[in-house]
């Protein structure tokens, strides 16, 4: 057993507390890893806060990076001394995982939100009272056990500090674009909602030569953010129409929209912002039961709304 600290939810909205915690060795299929540093996402935010139940006490964080410490028995994609990020959990089993959609993986929900590894079990304690795990890493901690089958190697060269949020907000925005959307050269694209998520998406549309890329947020200095990094327009929704400005723009709407956001009207301004045979991608972490309104009679005119998990990516794949 590891003594490790770690940034403990204990109880809904409590602030994170930093606890001496115990943490057991890697078992079959999972890689210990010294953390380097760690993202914070908005999906850590909403577990601590119950948006998205999980159960309690937990050690929340999903974007962490570091280097591997020891490796447990039938490990072989990575050796003590490499450097990691760690992303999602599947369990390489099921249906969508055998069709390389670990993304899409039938025991996500479980593997990622149950608060235990995949058989079933703890790796983290306090007092000998077991602590959940988030995400199957639960990386706002000086230590983590994760499985094998959600490290990622890295270059030694790159910063490994810098690299954590690759693991998730990085890779869902630009992979939503670059893996699912998949514009062609000179296509617009709408962004609703300019953080981490929505602006990796921008620059993705970027790097693939979108034609109007237009930012879409509530806070001046993120749109400034977004111009800097390759928006072609800007609209603050908190002065103007942003259906009448996203016309105004592109005569017809927008070939592709992405709502970061997970507000309901907002997912219904992007949705209403399409062309004719439009797309938008729903990539904000939404609490279950979440409704927004969608106007039917548009969506009969070839419109369409899709969910993404992790921008559609095989981390090991993509991130690299």
């Amino acid at each position: 057993t590891l003594n490790i600290k770690a940034a403990t939810t204990f109880y809904k909205g409590s602030e994170f507390t930093i606890s001496d915690v115990s943490l057991d060795k890697p078992k079959h299929g999972e890689v210990l890893v010294r953390i380097s540093a760690s993202g914070i996402c908005h999906t850590d935010l909403r577990a601590r806060d119950q948006l998205r139940p999980v159960p309690l006490p937990i050690i929340l964080g999903h974007e962490g990076s570091g280097i591997v410490e020891e490796i447990g028995e039938g490990v072989s994609n990575v050796q003590p001394g490499d450097h990691v990020i760690m992303s999602f959990n599947s369990c390489g089993t099921c249906n969508d995982c055998l069709k390389a959609k670990p993304y899409a993986c039938e025991n996500f929900p479980h593997l990622n939100f149950s608060g235990k590894m995949k058989d079933g079990t703890y790796r983290h304690s306090i007092d000998n009272e077991p602590v959940n795990t988030f995400f199957g890493q639960s990386s706002f901690a000086t230590y983590s056990i994760v499985s094998d089958r959600s490290i990622v190697k890295v270059d030694k060269e790159v910063p490994i500090e810098l690299l954590g949020p690759l693991g998730c907000g990085i890779q869902t925005g630009s992979g939503t674009v670059m893996n699912k959307l998949k514009p062609d050269v000179g296509e617009s694209i709408a962004i609703f909602g300019c953080g981490t998520v929505g602006l990796s998406a921008l620059m993705a549309a970027k790097l693939l030569d979108c034609g109007e890329i237009i930012a879409i947020d509530v806070h001046e200095n993120r749109l400034n953010l977004a111009k800097e990094l390759g928006a072609t327009h800007t609209i603050n929704a908190k002065e103007v129409d942003v259906e009448e400005r996203i016309l105004e723009i592109t005569k017809t709407g927008v070939d592709y929209a992405v709502d970061s956001s997970s507000v309901p009207e907002v997912l219904t301004q992007a949705t209403n912002s399409l062309s004719q045979s439009g797309t938008v991608a729903a990539v904000g972490g939404a609490a279950i039961g979440t409704m927004a309104k969608v106007d039917m009679g548009k969506l009969l005119f070839e419109r369409t709304i899709t969910g993404v998990i992790e921008g559609n990516s095989i981390p090991q794949v993509f991130i690299p």
